[in-house]
């Protein structure tokens, strides 16, 4: 057994990687988009940006921060002309946010400009770059979403579309990407479909977008999920779809449902909302206790809870109370201060708690600093049993594909058992929903069966469906200096 080591500097979260969204022929299209990027804003804080089209040229404002700080006002809107503009929401995963690496990213090619904006991970990035720098190329950002723009600046091809194509015949990974050219608005999934992209329309204007609750913002109508390895071509004659990628089996991120979409979204078809209450029933019917008091580990253990009270019979009650007026970027100067600094976001419903027998119900455990201030926190307010429940499987590897993870010697469930976990929190039981669980949880009645399980869960069980180029060759498919993930 390994000791972890917490990082105090490090939120002790998954965070996903970014927001997409874009919309074709709309008088307001700029607005529109910083609307869409305010409802994918759990998707990424740390920056955001906008390229619009207005028939002539392509405008761009980028920044660092939350959308409502630098894409609110007016004077920006009106930066940004045009009936076509595409948007991101982006969270970094190592080192300092550069402006540089903020997107979309734009280029100027012979066929004209291109703006792209990408969510998930190159796992051979670091060998396509290589490749691209010894032929002359020169990168202007260390974002692995450049190292498409230089394969389809490379390509022999002539169409944007056939560029576009023949570059992602290069690439190894997880991707969603919308893409915008003078003429046409471009959405595609990788052939795995790990990361998601919807299609929708608002009147006679087509969007694309990772969720749905970007549709639901501005009225829009959602008309389905880009399929896993489809392109989707939108221009004046309409919308049409391509699929020139060879087949491969689905591996949708299942971590979309436990954790990072929004609950109000629909993903596959499926309520995330629905999903997670699911999954709190699944847990209790695997891992019951005699308790009082159900308390969500707020928000993202919320559905889950309700699940869980649902099925246990057991109260459902806000016995943890959450300060949504923290920012991310609080100074934390002495190790006292630092100790405290769970209670910024967090602080225990004393009056609730007290004498009472409760049950946590939380989503992940990632380094398990926060789960131990947490039951700290509930012990000193006079709990008389903490129990912990978690609604996803034990998370004992890191994520490639798109997702910012510690490194595995960072995750507890990587380093410790259960009971080890359970001893190191201080509760007086810990118990994670089991894979199948899981599985059943997102409607696969049968659990997990091999090829047919049609999720990516390689965080909870080491298989990863797509081949880890660069981790394999030595090289770091994070990428952590040479190229960031988006």
């Amino acid at each position: 057994m390994m000791p972890v080591t917490p990082t105090p500097d490090k939120d002790d979260a998954f965070h996903d990687e970014c927001g997409l969204f874009g919309i074709y022929d709309h008088v307001d299209a700029s607005a529109h988009t910083v609307l869409g990027l305010h409802a994918l804003q759990h998707r990424g804080q740390e920056a955001a940006g906008i390229v619009s089209f207005d028939g002539e040229q392509f405008h761009t404002h980028r920044a660092l921060g939350l959308v409502g700080d630098h894409f609110s006002s007016q004077e920006i809107i009106s930066q940004l002309p045009g009936q076509c503009a595409i948007g991101h929401v982006r969270y970094s995963t190592s080192g300092e946010t550069l402006l540089r690496n903020v997107q979309p990213l734009f280029a100027e090619f012979k066929f004209g400009g291109l703006s792209i904006a990408h969510n998930g991970n190159l796992t051979n990035a670091h060998a396509l770059r290589r490749q691209l720098v010894d032929r002359g190329c020169i990168f202007q950002s260390t974002s692995d979403t450049e190292t498409i723009i230089h394969l389809i600046a490379t390509s022999e091809y002539g169409k944007v579309v056939d560029r576009l194509t023949d570059a992602l015949q290069q690439v190894v990974g997880a991707y969603s990407l919308v893409a915008m050219t003078r003429q046409k608005l471009i959405g595609v999934r990788d052939p795995h479909g790990v990361r998601p992209l919807v299609l929708g329309r608002v009147g006679s204007s087509w969007i694309l977008t990772s969720e749905t609750c970007a549709l639901d913002i501005i009225g829009a109508e959602y008309v389905r999920d880009i399929d896993p390895g489809e392109i989707v071509i939108i221009d004046e004659k309409g919308v049409r779809s391509i699929k020139p990628f060879q087949k491969q089996p689905d591996r949708f991120c299942i971590f979309e449902y436990i954790y990072f979409a929004r609950p109000d979204s629909r993903i596959n078809e499926r309520s995330v909302y629905n999903v997670r209450k699911k999954i709190g029933a699944v847990l209790a019917q695997e891992s019951s206790v005699p308790a009082d008091l159900i308390v969500p580990v707020p928000d993202s253990g919320v559905p889950s809870a309700i699940g869980y009270a649902q099925e246990s019979g057991i109260d459902f009650d806000l016995g943890i109370i959450r300060n949504h007026y923290v920012g991310r970027t609080f100074i934390e100067p002495t190790d006292q201060i630092r100790h405290l600094g769970v209670r910024l976001k967090h602080n225990a419903n004393a009056a609730l708690v007290k004498g009472k027998r409760v049950i946590l119900v939380d989503d992940s455990i990632v380094r398990g600093t926060t789960s131990v201030k947490i039951v700290e926190m509930m012990r000193s307010a006079g709990a008389a049993e903490v129990h912990m429940r978690i609604a996803s499987p034990p998370t004992t590897n890191s994520c490639f594909y798109g997702i910012d993870t510690p490194e595995e010697s960072q995750l507890m469930a990587n380093n410790y058992t259960v009971e080890e976990m359970a001893k190191h929190m201080g509760v007086d039981s810990l118990a994670f929903i089991s894979v199948d669980g899981m599985y059943r949880a997102v409607g696969v009645e049968q659990g997990r069966q091999g090829d047919d399980r049609k999720f990516c869960d390689a965080c909870f069980t080491g298989e990863y469906s797509i081949p880890l180029t660069d981790h394999e060759s030595g090289n770091p498919t994070q990428l952590s200096l040479l190229v960031e993930q988006d």
